[in-house]
């Protein structure tokens, strides 16, 4: 799962900025052990600290000791094992689990794919690419999502008047 993207080096010893892509910064502070994957490769790392610095977490992975060492990460995604992450509440998912659903509309039917969450201020967007290649953009709010079942990768959903050209 993702958990952050690696966005800068941060000092002189092997420590590194992290754009956390999790509902709350300060998840990253209970993860144990991270994969930190850059196009193909991918590297195994403890993680030995982890502070909150405005909108990012100030981290040290093990094996990354300097700076320049760290700036060989940068653009990488950090990602954690499931088990490491929190439980979530009901209506709450984890945003691996939403890409790649099905999406279908109780009137239009079969949808497309729901390829990305937007984090927008006031709520998330959910981006829906459509089976004619066009992109849907819903608001990911409890008048539009209507079910998400995860174990079979489905949403129904209401598509509000005005958003959906025909």
């Amino acid at each position: 799962m993702k958990a952050g993207k690696i966005i800068t080096t941060h000092g002189l010893r092997g420590e590194v900025k992290v754009y956390p892509l999790t509902d709350s910064p300060d998840d990253f502070k209970r993860l144990k052990e991270v994969v930190v994957k850059k196009g193909d490769k991918t590297s195994r790392h403890r993680l030995e600290r982890a502070a909150r610095f405005k909108n990012v977490m100030v981290v040290k992975l093990s094996d990354i000791d300097d700076v320049d060492t760290a700036r060989t990460y940068v653009d990488s995604l950090v990602l954690a094992e499931r088990d490491q992450l929190k439980e979530l509440r009901k209506d709450q998912y984890y945003e691996a689990d939403l890409i790649g659903m099905k999406v279908s509309d109780e009137r239009y039917g079969e949808l497309g794919v729901l390829s990305e969450v937007l984090h927008t201020g006031a709520n998330d967007v959910y981006s829906v690419r459509l089976e004619d290649g066009k992109e849907l953009l819903l608001p990911a709010i409890h008048s539009c999502i209507l079910d998400v079942d995860v174990d079979n990768k489905s949403m129904r959903v209401h598509v509000l008047d005005g958003l959906m050209e025909l």
